[in-house]
């Protein structure tokens, strides 16, 4: 096999009991993209989905030797925007035994964290190769090499020089291009569903997000996650979405450094819709970072899914200020049944400092009653901790979301993630950052959100998981989840509310 493309598992220290039953199994969207792109070249390829499969790193071993692959290509990119960091756990756990069992494996890295931290991804021991950005070009190039003598001729990746004594210099080569707009369906022809693993049935390892499925257990699976474009116009402080286009080596770099979308045709994602809905798939995420954002992209979309008859359960990403009014009622009838609306802050200052200003006055509670007036459900997006966060304007969020009491909230403690340009801010300011990838996930043993300048991290932390535990207890959302999907689906999230997270931090 010319190349592996692995998914790594991390789920255990990322979600800790939540990932049991909670926490989604999406399909690995990057794997399958290029591994698509590569075999479109002609390269043999393959997925080993540890995360699907949980699979034990001795089991791991096995597979790979079955596969004999010329290179291991860690695809370390999740859609949540933590998960290219958070995905490092398992991946350097594995890189690492990877290369104690058998040193002569070549071993490359691509995703998100080490588009934001190559030379420190390069840095390990167990990583031979590094692809910057999305990595399509450089991959390409780099399996007509020998992966050895001509690296440096490849541009794109980073790599180990021998200098004296053999002493080995990590070295980043000149940048390669993102694939371009008009090279999206030729260059990036679709995802490669064959490979996945199952069970009985295509994507019946993978499961949907636990509200996506209407808080039914029975609905989760099988499970599909695509996008339609690529990519965000917007530069916001805590995002590092972006970083993954990145196409400039300098220090110092940030996801606001490289934003921008690229679109794929309505005929292409028709296709690999008419192939998912071919594989018995209902539920489906879109994963576009702004679906709802350009009529000329997702109008086609929507109204070509309605004429072909597509009957998958959707979600999909919006700000507040781009939702249209006039197009709900086609969101509803294409099967978008969940909009996820990123909220942030309740405080207006606060929103307004951390997203560049690009925010547009809008009234909140107006737009969740439009939404919700079309039939379409609501996931609201918030995140405590902000740099001028203090107790008060936390409360404000909080506050917000009890009145605006939607199907479901996600509630985030802030972190300054690698490539986001809070990342950078932290490194001149000194601000406490993590020591751990761990440290770096929401929901682990080990994490740690930024300090704002009034707060502490731990007391940051304490407030997300009181006000997580006190928007899920409430009655007047466990009412209006049994109003709308049922006694079973209200016991469900009783359940969920059960399980308490152990922190560090705090002392467990």
């Amino acid at each position: 096999m010319d190349v592996l493309f692995v998914n790594p598992d991390s789920s255990k220290q990322a979600y800790q009991d939540l990932a049991k039953n909670y926490s989604a199994i999406e399909p690995p969207t990057w794997s399958l993209l290029l591994a698509e792109s590569c075999r479109s070249k002609g390269y043999s390829v393959g997925i080993l989905d540890c995360d699907a499969e949980r699979l034990t790193i001795p089991k791991a071993l096995t597979r790979i030797d079955d596969c004999k692959p010329k290179l291991i290509c860690f695809v370390v990119y999740g859609q949540n925007p933590n998960s290219g960091t958070t995905s490092m756990i398992g991946a350097i756990s594995l890189a690492e035994s990877i290369k104690e069992h058998n040193s002569e494996y070549t071993i490359a890295f691509v995703g998100s964290h080490t588009s934001a931290l190559p030379m420190q991804v390069l840095s390990y021991n167990c990583v031979d190769i590094v692809l910057l950005n999305e990595g399509v070009y450089a991959l390409h190039n780099l399996l007509k090499s020998n992966l050895k003598s001509d690296l440096a001729n490849i541009k794109g990746i980073g790599y180990k020089k021998k200098g004296p004594g053999s002493f080995q210099t990590p070295h980043l080569n000149k940048p390669e291009i993102v694939v371009p707009q008009s090279r999206m369906d030729n260059d990036l022809p679709g995802y490669a569903w064959d490979l996945l693993p199952f069970e009985k049935e295509p994507l019946d390892l993978y499961r949907a997000h636990f509200w996506h499925a209407d808080f039914d257990y029975g609905k989760r699976t099988p499970f599909a996650a695509i996008y339609t474009s690529l990519g965000c116009s917007f530069g916001c402080d805590f995002c590092m979405i972006n970083i993954i286009n990145r196409n400039n080596n300098d220090d110092g770099i940030s996801a606001a450094d490289s934003r921008g979308m690229r679109f794929w045709s309505p005929d292409w994602v028709m296709r690999e819709m008419e192939k998912l809905s071919n594989l018995g798939v209902e539920t489906l995420r879109l994963s576009d970072e702004m679906f709802f954002l350009n009529k000329k992209f997702y109008e086609p979309i929507l109204q070509g899914i309605v004429d072909r008859g597509f009957k998958f359960n959707m979600w999909a990403y919006s700000r507040i200020d781009s939702v249209r009014k006039d197009y709900l009622d086609l969101f509803k009838k294409a099967g978008v049944n969940w909009l996820a609306l990123g909220v942030e802050a309740g405080n207006q200052n606060v929103r307004q400092e951390v997203s560049k200003g690009s925010f547009k006055e809008v009234n909140i509670r107006d737009v969740s009653k439009t939404i919700q007036n079309s039939d379409i459900n609501i996931i609201s997006n918030y995140i405590f901790g902000f740099p001028e966060d203090t107790f008060d304007t936390m409360q404000e969020t909080l506050d917000l979301a009890l009145e605006l009491n939607t199907e479901m909230a996600n509630m985030y403690p802030c972190q300054a993630l690698p490539g986001s340009p809070m990342y950078q801010k932290a490194l001149q300011n000194n601000w406490k950052l993590p020591d751990s990838y761990e440290g770096y996930a929401f929901l682990s043993y080990e994490s740690e959100p930024l300090p704002t300048k009034y707060l502490s991290s731990a007391e940051v932390l304490k407030f997300r998981d009181d006000a997580w535990n006190q928007y899920f207890t409430n009655p007047n959302y466990l009412n209006l989840v049994e109003n709308k999907f049922g006694f079973q689906q209200r016991k469900n999230i009783e359940d969920m509310a059960k399980i308490k997270l152990k922190r560090k931090l705090l002392g467990d």
